[in-house]
């Protein structure tokens, strides 16, 4: 962007080059200003739509039985092709300019094998061999990562505002999943792993991306991403060999979790990434425990506790904190 204070003004303009400087900076307030917006919306409303994602799986897992991989890869099948039937349409010179930068291709394919193919096994692990609430409680130790992560690159402290953040943002999560009570975290040596995995995995998802999310936007990665990998699971799992008996309900918890919790979710939450960046993303995507708790009380009829209401508090604090 033109630097306006270096242009030469003629004699006797000075009161228009003042002029001209403010209104400059006056634009660029208001179009930081509106991208922040954006940023924190898109990541909000992402972050709830995991949420979904989260109550959707548990449905499908203890009602069907259905298969770990199998649900990660229809997910990843049919949310990619949704994402393709939008870039395909809208924005296929950059779609194919994305494939054919060997740098940017190359940032691509580690952000779909370290971000979304890893995270999505890791976390539906997890919700299998603990629950979701625990799943997510563990998957929000991507904050401490991606923080840790920040400060070595910038090389920097981290800020009071990010420390009490994660203090919020983690007690916020615990309280949410747990209900306050820490003896409701105990869980098998293989689901820690599956969710410390998670955390690590969702921190790559976070942080792999950011170079190639400004130049080509997140429906264009992220589709290509998701796509990929649900090409490879496919592979592997082949899903139509083995199709789990799935009624009415089953359907609907399928598309719920394929179109929101996936589709949306994703194209949001990313989004927010390339706006507001990995840091704040990440912690105001920890609304999503919040947006579990609501749509688990709606869609399964769980019951809100003291300790839940004290958690969402925390959250929006944190989120007030952050933006």
């Amino acid at each position: 962007m033109t630097d306006i204070s270096n242009i030469d003004v003629p004699e006797g303009t000075d009161e228009l080059s003042r002029n001209t400087r403010r209104a400059w900076r006056d634009r660029l307030n208001s179009a930081s200003t509106r991208k922040m917006i954006t940023g924190v919306l898109a990541t909000l409303v992402g972050g709830s739509f995991w949420g979904f994602s989260g109550t959707s799986a548990s449905f499908l897992f203890d009602t069907y039985h259905v298969d770990t991989l199998w649900l990660m890869s229809i997910r990843q099948i049919l949310a990619g092709l949704l994402f393709m039937a939008v870039v395909v349409t809208r924005d296929r010179e950059r779609l194919i300019k994305l494939w054919t930068t060997p740098a940017d291709r190359k940032q691509l394919l580690l952000f779909t094998a370290f971000g979304l193919l890893f995270n999505q096994f890791c976390y539906l692990s997890a919700v299998r061999l603990t629950n979701a609430g625990t799943a997510t409680v563990l998957q929000c130790l991507q904050l401490v990562i991606i923080m840790g992560y920040a400060c070595v690159t910038d090389r920097r402290m981290p800020r009071t505002r990010e420390v009490i953040g994660i203090g919020l943002a983690l007690g916020g999560t615990f309280l949410i999943a747990t209900g306050g009570d820490p003896t409701s975290l105990n869980i098998s040596p293989l689901g820690l792993a599956a969710g410390l995995m998670c955390a690590v995995s969702a921190a790559c998802m976070a942080v792999i991306p950011a170079k190639i999310l400004p130049e080509y936007g997140s429906p264009i990665v992220t589709g290509s991403a998701m796509l990929t990998a649900g090409v490879v699971s496919c592979v592997f799992e082949q899903p139509w060999a083995h199709m789990p008996a799935l009624d009415a309900a089953g359907i609907e918890a399928l598309a719920v979790f394929v179109v929101i919790g996936s589709f949306f979710a994703y194209m949001l939450y990313m989004q927010g990434v390339k706006d507001i960046g990995s840091v704040r993303a990440s912690l105001i995507g920890t609304v999503e425990p919040v947006s579990a708790t609501i749509t688990s009380a709606v869609m399964l009829g769980t019951v809100f506790l003291p300790t839940d209401l004290i958690g969402f508090v925390m959250i929006i604090v944190m989120m007030f904190l952050t933006v």
